[in-house]
C-alpha cells in the first residue's frame, strides 16, 4: 500500500498555513483536546512506547528526554523548540513551518502539558525572517481561537507560546548554546552535567526537541502508538522527511518512512527522480554536512537511524547531499570547511584553531601547492578534533576531512603528485555550492 504522508499531505495547497485549513483537514488541536483530558506522565508514556526518536540530529528518544525533566521542584519548566536549522543540505524544518506551522504550535502546547511546562520557546534562525513571520500571525490566530493562553479547553491549563528570532549562529543549533542564546548571551555550549532537563532555560528544567519532533507528537497522540511505531523499522518509527539535494533532478524535502531506502530517495519517480543529467553517482552525504560519505554500493541501505549507523555514518537530520562524478572530493572538503572555520563559536581551542588550520592545508591541496605530508597532517589534525570540544561541532568539522582521506585518499595524492586538481576544469565549473551553504 503506498504511503500517504502525515506531516506534509498539504504543503501544497496554497492556505495550508492557516488555521482554518489545518481544522478543516488535520484534526486540528483535537491532538491537545485529548492530551488535556488525560494525565500529564499518560503522554509521556505514549510518546515512549511510540518509539519517536528526536528528529534534530541525534535520534536520541523523545518520550525519555522528557521522562528526564525534573518534576520535584518550585521551579517552571520550558519547552524550547529547535528551529535553528542551519545545518548544510537541511531545509525540513523551514517546510514544516511555513506551510504547516499550527501542526507544531499544537506540538508544543501538548510537550508542555506533558512535562508540566506553561511556556514553550520556538528559536527561530535569523534568516528565516518571512517563516517567523507566518509563524507569529497563526500563533495569534491560536490565541484568539482559545487553543493558546489561558485555561485552555477549560481544563486549568495555561500554555504560552513565543518565537525568538536568533542571529544565524550554526552553533546555536546545539541545545545548551541554544539556551544561552534564549538568555541573551552569546551561543556557545555549556559544560553538562548538568544537563537542561535539570538545569537548562534560566537554569529551570527544559526539554529541548527540534520542529520535525514536536510535529510528530499531535499524530501519537491521535492515532496510538502502535500506529506511529508501526510506519517504520523497529525503533525508527513513524514518518520522516528528507531533504535531498546536490546533483538530482528533483531536489526538496520528502515524507517517507525510514524503511525506504537511500536508493530509493536518490533514483525512484516519487522523489528525486534520478541523477541530473544522468551522470554516476559518486558518494551521498546521508545526513548533513557532519557526517561521513557513504557510496554507491551501500545505496540499498534503509534511510534509517540505525541502519545508517550500522553502514558507518548517521542518518543526522537527514539532508541527504547527492554527489556526482564531477565532484572533487578536496574541494568537497575544503568548501564544508569554508564553513565549519566561520561557524566555529570560538569556546574550545581544537575546533576554533583547528577548523582554521585543516581549512589552511586544504586550499594548499586543493590549489597544487600540497606537500606529501600534508594528507596525514590533515588526518591527524582532524584526529585531534574529535571528541575533545564540549559539543558535537568539533566532530562535526572534523568529519568531512577524515572522512574524503579515508574513502577517497587517492585522490588526495594526485593533487599533490601532479601539482592540480585532477577533476577536468569544465566538470568543476558545474560545481553548485552545498545546499544550506551561506
Amino acid at each position: 500500500m503506498a504511503y500517504e504522508p502525515v506531516l506534509t499531505r498539504y504543503v501544497r495547497e496554497p492556505n495550508s498555513f492557516t488555521l482554518e485549513h489545518y481544522l478543516q483537514h488535520q484534526r486540528g488541536y483535537e491532538g491537545l483536546r485529548t492530551a488535556l483530558g488525560r494525565a500529564p506522565g499518560d503522554i509521556i508514556e505514549q510518546v515512549k512506547a511510540s518509539g519517536l526518536r528526536g528528529r534534530g540530529g541525534a535520534g536520541f528518544p523523545t518520550g525519555l528526554k522528557w521522562q528526564f525533566v525534573l518534576k520535584d521542584t518550585p521551579k517552571p519548566k520550558y519547552i524550547c523548540c529547535n528551529a535553528d536549522e542551519s545545518e548544510p543540505g537541511t531545509f525540513k524544518d523551514h517546510v514544516l513551518m511555513e506551510r504547516n506551522p499550527h501542526l507544531l504550535i499544537e506540538g508544543c502546547a501538548i510537550a508542555c502539558y506533558a512535562i508540566g511546562a506553561k511556556v514553550a520557546y520556538i528559536y527561530i534562525r535569523g534568516e528565516f525572517y518571512h517563516v517567523q513571520q507566518v509563524l507569529e500571525a497563526e500563533i495569534a490566530k491560536a490565541y484568539a481561537a482559545g487553543y493558546l493562553g489561558k485555561n485552555i479547553f477549560g481544563s486549568g491549563f495555561d500554555c504560552d507560546v513565543f518565537v525568538h528570532r536568533g542571529a544565524g549562529a550554526y552553533e546555536a543549533g546545539e541545545e545548551t548554546a541554544l539556551i544561552e542564546s534564549l538568555e541573551g548571551k552569546r551561543a556557545q555550549p555549556r559544560l553538562k552535567p548538568p544537563f537542561p532537563a535539570v538545569a537548562g532555560l534560566y537554569q529551570c528544567p527544559t526539554a529541548v526537541n527540534n520542529v520535525e519532533t514536536l510535529c510528530n507528537v499531535p499524530p501519537i497522540v491521535l492515532n496510538g502508538a502502535e500506529w506511529f511505531a508501526a510506519l517504520g523499522p523497529e525503533k525508527n518509527g513513524g514518518p520522516k522527511l528528507y531533504c535531498v539535494s546536490g546533483h538530482v533532478k528533483r531536489p526538496g524535502v520528502y515524507e517517507a518512512t525510514m524503511h525506504t531506502t537511500l536508493r530509493e530517495l536518490i533514483y525512484d519517480e516519487r522523489f528525486a527522480g534520478g541523477m541530473l543529467d544522468e551522470r554516476p553517482l559518486k558518494a551521498i552525504i546521508p545526513g548533513g554536512s557532519s557526517v561521513p560519505l557513504l557510496l554507491p554500493d551501500e545505496l540499498d541501505t534503509p534511510a534509517s537511524f540505525d541502519h545508517v549507523q550500522k553502514a558507518g555514518s548517521l542518518l543526522g537530520s537527514a539532508g541527504m547531499i547527492v554527489l556526482n562524478d564531477t565532484v572533487c572530493m578536496v574541494w568537497l572538503a575544503q568548501n564544508l570547511l569554508h564553513f565549519y572555520r566561520h561557524e566555529s563559536c570560538g569556546k574550545c581551542t581544537p575546533c576554533r584553531e583547528g577548523g582554521d588550520w585543516l581549512y589552511k592545508l586544504l586550499q594548499r591541496v586543493e590549489s597544487g601547492e600540497g606537500r606529501e605530508k600534508d594528507i596525514d597532517l590533515l588526518y591527524g589534525v582532524a584526529s585531534n578534533i574529535t571528541g575533545k570540544t564540549l559539543c558535537a561541532f568539533g566532530d562535526a568539522a572534523a568529519t568531512p576531512v577524515l572522512t574524503t582521506i579515508a574513502r577517497f585518499r587517492a585522490e588526495f595524492e594526485a593533487h599533490v603528485r601532479e601539482g592540480r586538481c585532477t577533476i577536468p576544469a569544465e566538470w568543476r565549473a558545474r560545481q553548485p555550492m552545498l545546499a544550506g551553504h551561506h
